[in-house]
């Protein structure tokens, strides 16, 4: 199956060597490249802290980008599994 555009491969290739999957990597990578970095990052941090979620919002969250096994998960592995996702 063909990968999806990546408009900055740079940067692409950069954070999935520090461990971002392939969907993060291109979702950021592409952001980049539309604007700035600079732009980029200022976007971040208007919601608030997935520790100040309840279990069931983290559930509902992760079920919505597809995150498989949690039901079973802790509240902290929710919050993990989402932050990686």
């Amino acid at each position: 199956m063909p990968r999806a555009q990546v408009k900055d491969e740079k940067t692409y290739q950069e954070l999935r060597k520090h461990g971002e999957s392939k969907e993060k990597s291109a979702r950021i990578a592409n952001a980049a490249a539309r604007s700035s970095r600079h732009a980029v990052a200022s976007k971040g941090g208007k919601s608030p802290s997935y520790t100040d979620w309840s279990k069931q919002d983290l559930l509902r969250r992760a079920r919505e980008i597809g995150i498989k096994g949690r039901s079973a998960m802790s509240k902290k592995q929710l919050i993990d599994a989402l932050r990686n996702h």
